[in-house]
C-alpha cells in the first residue's frame, strides 16, 4: 500500500526541525498545477516561523506527517513565502471550496484532501466530498488520529477545481476536461454553480465559440440573462450569433427592452432577418418555436443528392431528421425522413421516397395543437408552412417538450451539486 496523509492532518501541524525542535507551524502545502494532466506534486510548505511566512522546499522535508512535520536538517536558509505562478495552495484555494465532478458532471465540495508518496514525490491523489472528514477535524488534534476511510474518494484525475480565486493568471479551468460533457451537462454545472463559478466555467468553455453558444441554449432563462448582463452589447451579439435562431430570438425577448434592438443590429444580417421573422410570431405558436433553417432539396434531386446535402449541412440533429422537397416557390411537396432516405435507392427521385400525406402545421398552430400532430404521427420534426404553403421552418421535438414540461420538473439551481 503507498503511504498517505491527508491535508487536515498536515496543515496546522508543528514543523519540527532534525533534532526534534520546533521551528514554526506548517499552514499550508504547496502544489503544481502546471505539469499537464498527471497528479500535482507537492512542491513545498508555507509554514509560519518566528512570526513570518516562510517557504520550505519539499527537498527539506524528511518527514511530512501525519500531525508532524519535520526538516531533514537544525540549519535553514529559507525565504519568505511568495505564490508562483502554477501554484496551489491545497488549504487555502482547494479545502472546502467547489470543485467539478468531471465523471458525474456534478459540484462536490472537497471536504479532505489525500497526498500519497510516487517515489521521491508527494502528489495530489484526489478528494473526499464526504462531511466526514470536516466534522473530523473539528475534534482537537490528539483526538483525531489518522482517518483513512474515504468512501467516496474521488480522483484528482476525475476533477476540475475553480481556479480564479488564486492569484495568478496561469490558472484557469482545463478546457480539455470540460469538453468531456455534454452541454447540457455544463449548463447544469453553471446553474448549479456561484455566479464568480458560473462565470468561470463559462469563460473555459468560451474557448470553443460553438460549445458556449450550446451551453447557452441549455441554460434556463433566468441564468442566460444573468450571464449576458455584464457583457457587452458586442459579446452578447456574438453568443446569439451562434445559437439557434429560435433559441436566440427566445433569449433576445428576455433581455432588457432598451438592449434588444442594439444587438440585434450587430448580428450577421443573415441572422437577423431570421430572428425578426420569429419575433413577428407569439411564442407560443409553431412559428415561435420553430427553427427557420432546415435541409431542403428540388423535386428532381436523386436521394443520393439528398443524403449528400444531409453530410455538408452544420444544422443540429433533429433539423437533418427529415429532408423537405420544395419546388420554386417554396411550397412543400414532400419531406421523407432521414431513416427513408438511407433505406432507399441513391438513383431514386428524391420526390417519390416520402409516403403521401405528410404531417405538417401552420405558422399560426397553437402548442396543444403542434404536440397533438406530432404525437398522432411520432414525430422528431415536422414542418411548418405559412398560409400560402411555403415552407418556413422546422419544430422539433425538444422544443415542443422543452414548453410542455412542468416547472418543477425542469432543471434547478443546485440540481448538479452533490
Amino acid at each position: 500500500m503507498p503511504e498517505v496523509i491527508h491535508l487536515s492532518s498536515v496543515a496546522g501541524s508543528p514543523l519540527l526541525d532534525s533534532a526534534g525542535d520546533r521551528l514554526g507551524r506548517v499552514q499550508d502545502l504547496v502544489v503544481r498545477l502546471d505539469q499537464g494532466q498527471g497528479l500535482p506534486p507537492v512542491t513545498g510548505l508555507k509554514a509560519r516561523i518566528g512570526g513570518r511566512e516562510m517557504f520550505v522546499p519539499i527537498d527539506r522535508v524528511a518527514r511530512l506527517g501525519p500531525d508532524t512535520v519535520q526538516t531533514s536538517t537544525t540549519k535553514l536558509n529559507l525565504a519568505q513565502f511568495e505564490r508562483q505562478p502554477g501554484e496551489l495552495l491545497l488549504r487555502t484555494d482547494l479545502l472546502d471550496r467547489s470543485v467539478i465532478n468531471v465523471a458525474t458532471a456534478r459540484l462536490v465540495k472537497a471536504r479532505e484532501v489525500e497526498i500519497v508518496r510516487d517515489g521521491e514525490a508527494w502528489r495530489v491523489a484526489g478528494i473526499d466530498p464526504t462531511l466526514r472528514p470536516r466534522l473530523w477535524r473539528f475534534l482537537p488534534r490528539r483526538f483525531r488520529g489518522h482517518d483513512t476511510e474515504h468512501k467516496q474518494f474521488i480522483s484528482w484525475r476525475d476533477i476540475e477545481p475553480f481556479l480564479a480565486h488564486v492569484p495568478t493568471s496561469r490558472l484557469k479551468l482545463a478546457t480539455r476536461r470540460l469538453l468531456r460533457l455534454h452541454p447540457a451537462q455544463l449548463a447544469d454545472l453553471v446553474e448549479a454553480a456561484s455566479h464568480a463559478e458560473g462565470e468561470e466555467i463559462l469563460e473555459a468553455v468560451g474557448e470553443d465559440k460553438e460549445l458556449e453558444a450550446d451551453v447557452f441554449e441549455e441554460l434556463d432563462d433566468e441564468h442566460q440573462v444573468e450571464f449576458l448582463r455584464e457583457r457587452s452589447d458586442t459579446e452578447a451579439a456574438d453568443v446569439l450569433s451562434r445559437m439557434a435562431p429560435d433559441d436566440a430570438a427566445d433569449l433576445l425577448l428576455e433581455l432588457d427592452q432598451d438592449r434588444r434592438l442594439p444587438i440585434l443590429n450587430l448580428l450577421p444580417p443573415a441572422t437577423q432577418r431570421k430572428i425578426r421573422s420569429l419575433l413577428g410570431h407569439n411564442p407560443s405558436t409553431a412559428g415561435g418555436l420553430m427553427n427557420p433553417d432546415f435541409v431542403a432539396v428540388g423535386p428532381d434531386a436523386t436521394v443520393a443528392q439528398a443524403l449528400e446535402r444531409v453530410r455538408a449541412s452544420e444544422l443540429g440533429t433533429q433539423q437533418i431528421s427529415i429532408v423537405c422537397v420544395v419546388d420554386e416557390e417554396g411550397r412543400l411537396l414532400g419531406a421523407p425522413s432521414l431513416v427513408e432516405l438511407i433505406r432507399s435507392d441513391p438513383s431514386r427521385p428524391v420526390a417519390t421516397v416520402s409516403e403521401a400525406g405528410v404531417p405538417t402545421i401552420t405558422a399560426e398552430a397553437d402548442l396543444p395543437e403542434v404536440a397533438r400532430v406530432m404525437s398522432d404521427y411520432n414525430l422528431i420534426a415536422m414542418p411548418v408552412l405559412d398560409g400560402d404553403g411555403v415552407l418556413v421552418g422546422i419544430i422539433a421535438v425538444d422544443d415542443v417538450l422543452e414548453q410542455l414540461i412542468p416547472e418543477e420538473w425542469r432543471r434547478r439551481a443546485g440540481a448538479a451539486r452533490d
